[in-house]
């Protein structure tokens, strides 16, 4: 994914999200406007991290917490909770994922069963979100709520094992 397309993903996920989170009452218009500035200064100089308007809305802002966004995305669109720091991430998965899309819309395919896709998001309230995976999945997903430090976690480990396998084929005879 190039850049501008990342960009462009991270944007608008960012901004349905934002709506999502003010049309739940989870949210107010004023706080949104603040940290979708403080969102577009991250976006441009910040690591792939920080780069996140419900990071901003509950870290920076303190105007919602995470797990009100997680059980809302739980109890209006059914999705489970999944804490990914006790989940292995699959190799079929692995080898196919598109880390920038993945830190674009805070999300993580993590699993595959019987035609399932397995989703872990921060950002699942956000309509953008959803479409993108569910375009990108090859059969229907299953969603699952999930912190911003889990899928941060996990995918900074997967990147660090990319990383890792490619010096040992670049070092090998």
């Amino acid at each position: 994914m190039t850049s501008a397309k990342r960009r462009a993903l991270l944007l608008r996920a960012n901004r349905d999200l934002g709506a999502a989170l003010v049309d739940a009452n989870l949210v107010k218009v004023a706080k949104l406007a603040t940290a979708t500035e403080r969102l577009l200064e991250l976006a441009a100089a910040g690591p792939a991290r920080q780069a996140t308007l419900l990071g901003v809305l509950a870290y920076e802002l303190k105007a919602v917490t995470e797990e009100d966004a997680l059980l809302h995305l739980a109890e209006e669109q059914g999705a489970g909770l999944v804490d990914l720091r006790e989940c292995d991430v699959t190799d079929e998965v692995k080898a196919s994922l598109d880390l920038d899309a993945c830190w674009a819309t805070w999300s993580l395919p993590f699993d595959r069963e019987e035609g399932f896709t397995y989703v872990a998001t921060a950002h699942g309230l956000s309509e953008t979100v959803r479409h993108h995976w569910e375009k990108q999945c090859d059969g229907p997903v299953l969603w699952f709520g999930a912190t911003l430090d889990g899928i941060a976690d996990m995918l900074e480990k997967i990147e660090a094992a990319r990383i890792t396998a490619k010096s040992a084929e670049n070092n090998a005879p």
